[in-house]
């Protein structure tokens, strides 16, 4: 029973669905929990659902292009 929303093409061939997934999710609970004073986390930790696979990514991107300049500059 999730949430979607569905959108066509003018030409009627295709549709998509788009979710919402679960940090999202998790992100309304936690904005939820906090406005209600049932927690008292920084607002750095209840919207970490939304900021942290973006930084999780670039963490990632980051690691990738420094093994990769590394092995550049061993090759010389």
């Amino acid at each position: 029973m999730g949430v979607t929303f569905s959108a066509s093409k003018s030409d009627g061939d295709s549709t998509s669905s788009h979710g919402v997934n679960f940090l999202d999710l998790l992100a309304i609970l936690f904005i939820g929990l906090k406005l209600t004073g049932h927690i008292d986390w920084s607002w750095w930790g209840v919207l970490a659902p939304i900021w942290g696979p973006w930084l999780l990514a670039g963490a990632i991107v980051a690691i990738v292009g420094s093994i990769a300049l590394v092995a550049e500059w061993l090759k010389r």
